[in-house]
């Protein structure tokens, strides 16, 4: 769907209706993973419509017959419906926490904080912070993977 070989939902067994694509901007880390990982390093189809954050994408897919898009998991929302996806066409894993954290949902990255070594005494409380286990509750009651997962 999103390099455009499927065009029209009744090519997967939907009604017949055009897919509209909603996709994030290309200075987008969320745009640069889902073209490597899922596209395979493949280009997006040229009718694609680029968004420029998350929020627009959940807001015009919402509001779009036909449409579809990707967001990050913590942005899932009851405004749009969800897919199940897979790794093989067998098994099919909705995108949930718990499923990204047992590595059934297949489309997963990692996030990474950066600092500067200077600035390491000034950062430290913020990162015990995080790692803390008050912190990893609200990473995860944020919609993301948290660090110590018990």
């Amino acid at each position: 769907i999103f390099r455009g070989k499927v065009t029209n939902w009744q090519q997967v067994g939907g009604d017949d209706r055009k897919i509209v694509v909603y996709s994030r901007e290309t200075s987008s880390g969320t745009y640069e993973f889902f073209k490597e990982s899922v596209l395979k390093n493949k280009n997006y189809m040229s009718s694609s419509l680029s968004m420029p954050a998350t929020g627009a994408i959940i807001q015009s897919v919402s509001q779009t017959r036909g449409a579809i898009g990707y967001v990050g998991l913590a942005y899932v929302s009851p405004r749009i419906k969800t897919l199940a996806v897979s790794y093989d066409g067998q098994h099919y894993a909705a995108p949930t926490l718990e499923n990204a954290i047992n590595k059934t949902y297949p489309i997963v990255r990692p996030l990474y904080y950066y600092y500067n070594r200077k600035n390491a005494s000034v950062i430290a409380p913020l990162l015990d912070f995080i790692l803390s286990a008050a912190g990893q509750k609200i990473i995860k009651e944020s919609g993301y993977i948290p660090v110590h997962n018990e």
